[in-house]
């Protein structure tokens, strides 16, 4: 059977993911933003918590971790190079390495740039990413530690991804994403519709994570850097995707 997958809103503008395997009743959680809005999600389901894998040390992706773990007991994985400021790990993991989460395998991706040692978790089975603060939806996080070209080099790996990958990133951050990705290409039809369709879903309090990544390759300005189009836009059709992604970034960081 496949996995389930649930989205579990946490703090402000969190987003945490249930991966439930019913056949075996293992249950995986990524990222612990906090501890109460997980407990109540896996004690209305009736679901014990085996596995939590952690994306980066940020503290809105790891408060919640010791509390879950002296709750359910679970095992807690997370990158290697980043163990110094994690909570404890039982796994710890780099990029390249596979793990398997009931007889599914599931790839570490080294994502760097947001943080240092920022990794994200893609289940080839499921069709699905969990990208946390690298690729977001309309958008990319902040790069606070990592540099510019290395970010864009993990927004390229995720975006090699099949099409149809679903991306489970970290924030409701959307809506606003939208309003910036309409100044760097104000006439792309999907990006109109699309941020349509997410005006019309924050209306009903539906959240927007996940979405697609054929999606986020056709109206991710982050993910577009690399297009003609955008690059005649920004007036830099000369320039290399990766200052191209640079200018774009630095426009976020002003917006």
């Amino acid at each position: 059977m496949p996995l389930e997958i649930v989205t579990i809103p946490c703090r402000s503008d969190n987003y945490a993911f249930l991966i439930r395997d019913d056949a075996s009743g293992r249950t995986a959680l990524v990222d612990a933003p906090e501890a109460a809005a997980l407990d109540a999600a896996l004690r209305e389901r009736g679901w014990g918590l085996d596995e939590l894998w952690i994306t980066h040390h940020h503290g809105d992706h790891v408060e919640g971790t010791e509390a879950l773990r002296r709750a359910y007991g679970c095992s807690v994985t997370g990158a290697a190079a980043d163990a110094h400021r994690l909570p404890a790990l039982d796994r710890r993991v780099g990029d390249g390495d596979t793990f398997g989460f009931a007889g599914n395998e599931v790839r570490v991706m080294d994502v760097s740039g947001h943080t240092v040692g920022h990794v994200a978790y893609y289940i080839p089975a499921a069709k699905a990413v969990f990208t946390a603060d690298s690729l977001m939806a309309l958008g990319c996080g902040r790069v606070f530690e990592g540099t510019l070209p290395q970010m864009w080099e993990s927004l390229s790996k995720l975006a090699a991804l099949p099409p149809e990958t679903v991306v489970h990133s970290g924030h409701e951050y959307t809506e606003a994403n939208a309003r910036f990705a309409a100044t760097i290409e104000p006439g792309n039809p999907d990006l109109i519709s699309r941020t349509e369709a997410i005006a019309a879903a924050r209306a009903a309090g539906k959240p927007t994570v996940p979405s697609i990544l054929s999606d986020e390759l056709a109206t991710n300005p982050f993910l577009r850097a690399g297009t003609p189009e955008v690059k005649a836009l920004l007036g830099m059709s000369e320039a290399t995707d990766a200052e191209v992604f640079a200018e774009i970034r630095s426009r976020k960081d002003r917006f």
